[in-house]
């Protein structure tokens, strides 16, 4: 059993490899193709799953992504010939998925596209539209952008083909924010009185042509590569219930979600609201991993560095405690079924940074590495970059740790480096 003080040491060590930085890529660069289709916080760079797709895998390897996000891994992986499989328990994240693995043959969408806009240019005053009642939806949006979005949300739903109607639907999804009055550079949930809210048929318009753009390239790029057919398959499901065979997986890659995962479902409750996914957001956070609303018996850290970190927490607050505890036993279980699914020999990559929560240093690589050795892994390599691009709330309050405004005194950066964990299964 590897020594706490050695994984530390260990840490303390590892220099910055600006390499990984990929400071020379431009927006552009990291949102070609389906990967600019949908905002989502804390969002890798398509650049880092090539880059250890290329390292360790070769065409036809299976490789899988536990916490899928909005499909960073699978997109990268199917335009490298690589069957994938995600899974995300947020069902906007697998929406947005939906959308951006899947080519469209460019003249199909553009059909429905139009047909769309005649549907959107026939709307006035008079047209009669079914708007959802509820209270949040209310807090969010005016009365005339609510009816619109409405009208637009009905006119979508209508599309038979699947394909077809989740690419309209996460362009629908990516425009609410931007028609509401959530303050527009700001991740955290916060009202902007001020805030002119975009039109819904303006925003929806202009998207949809960018996503155009990005399914016409990603289609061509795939019949360039013969890359179309290679399976790519998204689940709405737990980290930990992966349906994939045991020894089958060649590589994982992903980046799971920090200990305050319960904030995903804040971000994302525009999406869930208007898609029905939840009628109550206090119910949407109890599904994200490792949040306080889960049930904490029999909780195995298997890691001395963790317990440490539950020790001193507890002398700050209790509540905080028993939810990085929950975080880190949850976390213990996705390793456990890493293990499952991947072949001997084969590597898991996990990009994950440190952050602290009521002045307690939350060392995640260091538990994580310790978790993995503890479970038959082995370090193969843990990579230092610097996050120059990732959309991510990047301040937290020095108190709280929650996610702060970027207009906050107390703020400090929550992740100005992060490590690739590189674990081999042994």
């Amino acid at each position: 059993m590897p020594k706490k003080q050695d994984i530390i040491k260990l840490f303390e060590k590892i220099e910055i490899d600006p390499s990984w930085a990929f400071a020379d890529k431009t927006r552009k660069d990291t949102a070609y193709i389906t990967h600019g289709y949908h905002r989502y916080p804390a969002k890798f760079i398509p650049q880092i799953v090539s880059r250890l797709a290329t390292k360790y895998t070769k065409e036809g390897d299976l490789v899988v992504d536990p916490f899928g996000g909005c499909g960073t891994t699978l997109v990268e992986s199917k335009v490298m010939g690589r069957p994938s499989v995600g899974v995300d328990i947020n069902p906007a994240a697998v929406l947005m998925t939906k959308a951006k693995k899947t080519p469209i043959e460019p003249a199909k969408i553009e059909e429905q596209f139009l047909k769309l806009k005649d549907k959107i240019n026939s709307f006035d005053k008079d047209t009669k539209v079914k708007t959802p009642s509820h209270e949040r939806i209310d807090y969010w949006f005016e009365p005339e952008a609510k009816r619109k979005l409405a009208f637009l949300f009905s006119k979508v739903s209508k599309i038979k083909d699947q394909d077809v109607r989740d690419f309209f639907y996460c362009g629908f999804s990516n425009i609410l924010k931007n028609c509401s009055i959530w303050l527009q550079k700001s991740n955290k949930p916060t009202r902007d009185f001020k805030k002119k809210p975009a039109d819904p048929f303006v925003a929806f318009s202009r998207q949809v042509k960018a996503m155009l753009r990005g399914n016409a390239d990603f289609f061509n790029l795939l019949q360039e590569k013969k890359c179309l057919k290679t399976p790519c398959n998204v689940y709405c499901t737990d980290a930990r219930k992966i349906p994939a065979k045991s020894n089958s997986v060649s590589l994982i890659v992903t980046s799971p979600p920090y200990v305050t995962s319960y904030e995903y479902a804040d971000l994302h409750q525009l999406t869930a609201l208007w898609f029905e996914y939840t009628k109550d957001l206090s119910d949407f956070r109890k599904r994200f991993i490792g949040t306080a609303y889960h049930n904490k018996k029999e909780l195995v850290l298997n890691s001395k560095i963790a317990e440490n970190i539950k020790e001193a927490l507890l002398k700050k607050h209790k509540k905080t405690a028993e939810e990085v505890a929950t975080y880190f036993s949850e976390m213990n279980q996705v390793f456990e079924e890493m293990k499952r699914m991947l072949k001997n020999g084969a590597r898991t990559c996990i990009v994950i940074g440190d952050t602290s929560l009521k002045g307690v240093e939350i060392l995640n690589a260091e538990v994580f590495v310790e978790q993995l050795q503890n479970l038959g892994f082995k370090v193969d390599d843990i990579i230092k970059r610097e996050i120059p691009s990732k959309n991510l709330p990047s301040t937290r309050d020095k108190i709280t740790g929650r996610f702060a405004k970027a207009t906050d005194k107390k703020k400090v950066l929550a992740y100005p480096t992060e490590y690739i964990l590189i674990m081999q299964k042994i």
